[in-house]
């Protein structure tokens, strides 16, 4: 079946259900962990916004106009602590009003090891499976994204932010108790959590006790000891039995590749 590449869309079982987009079909991927597949690029890339032919995609999946004037590509929605709303400067003011002004959630999740992130409320729990976390705890409410952002800055200086990739895709992690990390990040940070508390309002900063830890478990039959990360531009045809699928990576046993990074390439999908 030939289509556009999307992120794979998840739900939430044990384990976690795949389906891969293909211009408007979805291919139920859990079926066919321990087949064949083959992914072949045609060379034609559209943009996942507005639908033109480009020969580059910016972001995973932009063509350049999109992705220089589109306040999702803005560097503020990586560092949501630089937001410039109030500058009257955002890209899209309708937009960013909708999006970024609304409930988000700090949370800490395990997935190379212990994070911190952010993410509003409808992307959970899909944010944490696109990370390959296996461990998520919801730890703090607070009014927007821009607060999201600097309270994540702080509980930062503590635990990371970020998460390897590689780690991940081998499954090198421990089950760690994110209710004990999260008690100790509040008392370490407390000065700080409640400056920005006093400087949105009472309400801006909800701290969250009684929420309870997701597990979540991946349709992996064998993960990868040693990770080679396929690039559709460099090698245009992959192929390989697929072994299992963790965050937004198929794990062939061939070597490995984000489909979320190839949004909106073309491709020939055969199983």
């Amino acid at each position: 079946m030939l289509g556009q590449l999307r992120k794979m869309q998840v739900s939430l079982n044990s384990p976690v259900t795949y389906q891969l987009p293909l211009s408007g079909q979805l291919v139920d991927l859990n079926p066919v962990i321990g087949k064949v597949i083959k992914l072949q690029y045609t060379g034609n890339i559209f943009c996942i916004y507005c639908g033109r032919k480009t020969s580059k995609s910016f972001n995973q999946g932009y063509c350049y106009p999109c992705f220089t004037s589109l306040a999702r590509c803005d560097m503020c929605i990586v560092r949501p602590e630089r937001c410039h709303y109030h500058k009257g400067t955002c890209r899209e003011p309708e937009w960013g009003l909708e999006q970024c002004f609304r409930p988000h959630y700090v949370y800490l999740a395990n997935s190379s090891g212990i994070k911190v992130g952010i993410t509003r409320e409808s992307q959970i729990p899909t944010r944490w499976i696109d990370q390959g976390a296996v461990q998520a705890l919801p730890i703090m409410k607070v009014k927007s994204r821009l607060i999201s952002g600097l309270v994540e800055i702080e509980l930062a200086k503590h635990v990371s932010d970020k998460t390897s990739w590689q780690k991940m895709l081998k499954n090198i992690q421990v089950d760690v108790d994110l209710s004990a990390t999260r008690d100790e990040l509040l008392e370490v940070c407390s000065e700080e959590i409640a400056a920005i508390s006093e400087k949105f309002g009472d309400s801006a900063v909800e701290i969250l006790t009684g929420e309870s830890m997701v597990e979540i478990i991946y349709p992996v039959q064998c993960y990868p000891k040693k990770v080679k990360s396929f690039n559709l531009d460099k090698m245009p045809e992959v192929s390989g039995i697929l072994e299992g699928i963790k965050g937004q990576y198929l794990l062939l046993d061939s070597g490995v590749i984000n489909i979320r990074k190839f949004a909106g390439y073309e491709v020939k999908l055969s199983i």
